[in-house]
C-alpha cells in the first residue's frame, strides 16, 4: 500500500478502511497449550502462543513466565510441555468471537 508522490493515497475514511483491512488480513493467530492429565481427567492451559505465517513460525510464553520459546510450528512447541507419561499437551486456536 504505497502511494506515488507525497500526496495521499484516498480519503481519510477509506484508508482507514484499508488499514484496518491490513491488519486483520496479516494478524498473527493466537493459541493456547493445554496439558491434559489422564484421559479427561483434568486439563490446564500451560502457555499462550502467536503464530505468524507458515514461514516465520511461532512465539510461546508459558503461564508462569518461566519457558519462552520460538518455533517453527505452534505444534513444536509441544514437546516442552509433555514431562511425564499421564501428561499429553495440545494446541488450542483462540477463535476471536469466543474470546468475547
Amino acid at each position: 500500500m504505497v502511494a506515488d508522490g507525497d500526496g495521499p493515497l484516498c480519503a481519510e475514511a477509506e484508508f482507514e478502511d484499508l488499514v484496518r483491512n491490513m491488519v486483520a488480513t496479516f494478524a498473527p493467530r493466537l493459541f493456547a497449550v493445554v496439558q491434559e492429565y489422564g484421559e479427561h481427567v483434568d486439563a490446564r492451559i500451560a502457555a499462550w502462543g502467536i503464530a505468524f505465517d507458515d514461514e516465520d513460525g511461532a512465539e510461546v510464553i508459558s503461564v508462569d513466565g518461566g519457558l519462552r520459546m520460538s518455533v517453527g510450528s505452534p505444534e513444536r512447541a509441544l514437546v516442552g510441555f509433555v514431562q511425564r507419561p499421564e501428561v499429553s499437551a495440545r494446541v488450542v486456536w483462540v477463535d476471536p468471537p469466543e474470546a468475547a
